[in-house]
């Protein structure tokens, strides 16, 4: 199962200036960056300024030029968070205008490691929600490179910002809990699919497990949330992998902590038969 942290790493394979973004990580003699911290979160009033740093490090040999910019981002159904400079659903809910960050261009030589500070305006007409938002960074090409025609590595790290302004509420529940099959060769091809849909204008963060049990009761399997934001306003599907016998008889069941004041649960009998 996927492991999913607020901090995103995308590497990219560019030939001249034309860039793609795969989720990879970076091998020994390619270009790395870190940023810490990987996630902040911040509980801010209408109208409050608030700096802050991250530092950015160059984990690599050889010297990179960064250039950075703020981000919209969401999660999409797949659980796999898109970052992009703007998305005009998130508008209701993002930072993105708040944000300032200096320094946006620099060269860091391989191995050294600078403070980026940051600043959050909050504006006065804030409604009481949460906002999202990120800053990112991502390698151009030096002066030499430019020069160079080949396949050369961009190499983007991504740090998500929260604020919350006033005392909004979690408000969720679990909306779906269903089986599916989906051919892996790596996997059984198993897959339980639990949405949670958060009816609010707070973010979460679901904390429980998603359990198999066979058809005399016994739990044969259990797989844990990830740590993995609910935005406001939006369902949001969690994959759980699993290991089941072909034609077999199972319960699903969900229980999770949503932040509200009760546990929420939810259970279905599946049969594990490929359609």
């Amino acid at each position: 199962m996927r492991s999913f942290v607020d901090l995103y790493c995308r590497r990219a394979l560019a030939v001249l200036v034309t860039t793609g973004v795969a989720a990879a990580a970076a091998g020994p003699a390619q270009t790395g960056l870190g940023l810490a911290p990987m996630r902040v979160e911040f509980n801010l009033a209408p109208g409050a300024v608030h700096s802050a740093t991250l530092t950015l490090a160059n984990n690599g040999g050889q010297p990179v030029r960064v250039v950075g910019e703020t981000l919209d981002f969401y999660v999409d159904s797949t659980a796999t968070p898109q970052f992009g400079p703007g998305f005009p659903q998130e508008a209701e809910f993002s930072c993105r205008s708040w944000l300032l960050a200096n320094p946006m261009e620099l060269e860091l030589n391989g191995g050294a490691q600078t403070p980026v500070r940051y600043t959050l305006r909050v504006p006065q007409a804030a409604l009481p929600r949460s906002y999202h938002c990120a800053l990112g960074f991502t390698t151009e090409p030096t002066a030499e490179e430019a020069q160079a025609v080949g396949l050369r590595t961009a190499v983007q790290i991504v740090a998500a910002i929260y604020v919350v302004v006033g005392t909004p509420a979690a408000e969720g529940s679990i909306r779906d809990l269903k089986l599916e099959y989906a051919p892996d060769p790596n996997a059984s091809g198993w897959r339980a699919v639990v949405t949670i849909q958060n009816t609010g204008v707070m973010h979460f963060r679901p904390q429980g497990e998603l359990a198999v049990l066979d058809e005399s009761g016994a739990v044969v399997e259990t797989v844990p949330f990830v740590s993995l934001p609910v935005l406001p306003k939006r369902d949001q599907n969690f994959v759980f992998p699993l290991k089941l016998r072909p034609g077999g008889k199972y319960k699903l069941r969900a229980r999770v902590d949503l932040g509200g004041a009760e546990i929420q649960e939810a259970t279905a009998n599946v049969v594990a038969t490929k359609p």
